[in-house]
Order: C-alpha cells, then sequence, then structure tokens
C-alpha cells in the first residue's frame, strides 16, 4: 500500500468505524496521529472490534512504530499521557533497559482516545519471564502467578508486553507455546487454575486451533485479569465463534486487506464474560512482527 497521510488514515477510520455504528472524536484521533506522524507511512495499520458489552461503541486502531521511538515520551509529550506517579509510567523505560527490543505498537480508540503501547521483543528469541517479574515497576502480580506460567512451559517464550495506562494493566503475549496447552482439557485446567470459569464448548474448540495466547495481569490484584487465545485466519466466519451481526457486517464490508489474514481472539475475563475481539488490517506486512499485533484489547477488562 502506497504511504499514508494522516488524512487518508483519518478517513479510512472514519469509514471503517462507521461500518459497525461508531463515530469517530476528531479530539480522540487527531493528537494520537499527530503525536506518530512521522512513522505512519512505514508504519502496519490494524482496526479491531469486540463483540462485548464494555466495547460496545468503541472502534480501535493500533500502528507499530520503530524502536528508536520512546512511545511513552513521546506520548508524554504530546499530551495523551498525564503523569501521576503510577509504576506503569515507568515500565516501558525498565523494559527497555533490560531487554532487547525489536519495535513498539500504539493502540487507541477513536472514542476513549490513547490507551496502550506494546513492546515487540525479537523475532525467534522470547524474553525470560523471570527478567520481567524482577522489574521494578513490573505488577506484584507477576511473581504471584510465575508457577502458573512456569509450570506450562512459558517461562522464556514472552513475545509481547503490553502497557495499558488508562487502565493500569499490562498483557503478557506467548505464541510459542506447547501444543498440548491448546487441548479442551488444558484450556478447561488455565481457567480453573486461575479461578476463573470453564470456558464454553465453543471456545474449548475455538483453542485447539490457536497459535497464541495472552493474559492479563494488573497493579490492583494478585490474580490473573483474564486469558485469551488468538487465531489467524483468512476466513474468520468459518471459525467456531459466534462474532455478532456487527462485527460479520464489518467482514463482509471493510474495504481493506480483504486478502489479508484476520486476527480472532477468544477472551475470557474474570468476571465470568467471554467474547469475542477481531483485527482486520489497514495495511499488512506479511514479513512482520506484527502479523502478531495483538487485538489484545485493552487489557483491560482487566481487561
Amino acid at each position: 500500500m502506497p504511504a499514508t497521510t494522516h488524512q487518508d488514515l483519518i478517513a479510512g477510520i472514519d469509514r471503517a468505524a462507521a461500518l459497525i455504528d461508531v463515530t469517530s472524536s476528531p479530539e480522540q484521533v487527531q493528537p494520537v496521529l499527530t503525536a506518530f506522524e512521522d512513522v505512519l507511512d512505514q508504519a502496519i495499520i490494524a482496526f479491531r472490534v469486540a463483540t462485548n458489552a464494555r466495547h460496545e461503541g468503541e472502534f480501535d486502531c493500533r500502528f507499530t512504530i520503530p524502536h528508536h521511538i520512546d512511545p511513552y515520551d513521546r506520548a508524554r509529550t504530546h499530551g495523551l499521557i498525564t503523569p501521576s506517579g503510577h509504576p506503569a509510567e515507568n515500565l516501558l523505560h525498565d523494559i527497555s533497559r533490560h531487554c532487547p527490543v525489536d519495535s513498539y505498537g500504539i493502540d487507541f480508540g477513536v472514542v476513549g482516545g490513547f490507551r496502550k503501547v506494546w513492546t515487540y521483543f525479537p523475532g525467534g528469541a522470547g524474553q525470560n519471564l523471570a527478567t520481567l517479574r524482577d522489574l521494578p515497576s513490573m505488577p506484584p502480580a507477576l511473581a504471584h502467578n510465575f508457577a502458573f506460567f512456569a509450570d506450562r512451559g512459558l517461562a522464556d517464550k514472552v513475545d509481547i508486553v503490553a502497557v495499558d495506562y488508562r487502565n493500569h494493566t499490562v498483557n503478557l503475549y506467548f505464541t510459542g507455546f506447547p501444543d498440548h496447552l491448546r487441548s479442551p482439557a488444558e484450556v478447561l485446567a488455565m481457567h480453573r487454575a486461575t479461578g476463573m470459569p470453564d470456558p464454553s464448548e465453543q471456545m474449548l474448540r475455538f483453542c485447539e486451533k490457536s497459535f497464541g495466547l495472552y493474559t492479563t495481569l494488573s497493579w490492583h490484584d494478585a490474580a490473573i485479569q483474564r486469558i485469551a487465545f488468538s487465531i489467524k485466519t483468512h476466513d474468520p466466519l468459518a471459525l467456531p465463534a459466534r462474532l455478532g451481526t456487527k462485527i460479520e457486517h464489518f467482514l463482509r464490508t471493510v474495504p481493506y486487506g480483504r486478502d489479508d489474514p484476520k486476527m480472532v481472539y477468544a477472551a475470557m475475563t474474570a468476571s465470568g464474560e467471554e467474547y469475542y475481539k477481531l483485527q482486520s488490517y489497514y495495511r499488512f506486512q506479511s514479513r512482520s512482527r506484527l502479523d502478531l499485533m495483538p487485538s489484545i484489547d485493552h487489557a483491560a477488562d482487566a481487561a
């Protein structure tokens, strides 16, 4: 796709958001795109929609930025983050000081505005979970749940860390996880180990096809807040997932990336809410790390 101008992208976001009856707020979208305008023409850009009530009325956009840009400092300088002294504000800097970084990603809602930053580690070499656990600003919940990950062979397989500045949560993403963790029995066991409700049969069947999983941690609670599994597919409507009428309409009519793969995520929160998210690409580069770009939704919900 040719270089994308600021106004081209705004128009594209507006058109795509309208497919699910969401109206973009220029006051929320413009500041994010202005802050990172110098890298948008090289960025991978994706849109994401979700089926749950919490994300009703929102449409998310995310894009990559190169590792030489400090995303936190850029966001703070442009007024996207107002420092409050919370440990979340230090986590990206702690990660960059102790871990190799391949690139970053920015996530914002067209209604809610700037939300989170992802840190991508170099491909082929998962980051050690113990290193992340010991960072001064990492939520204590990671240390509390370290055995949950280590016992499942995930202690050296962290591919991405996302920091949600609005909800003060962290996502940990794993893609090279052991095959047996996809089985219904293991997926069920993981949810029970965290005290979450049992997933539906539909979700268990979905997880058998997954290539990645992620969890959400908070500074405010020791428990794992959410577990999600991801699938990359060219035909999301063929998956064992009820995506809902709005997302199905979005899939059939979104004007971008018709031939690009889509990402679908099945998530279960600590509150027992089970839902799906879909990510479609406005601009996609198959060799990039962001063919794994998390939909992660707001780590909020816990999310």
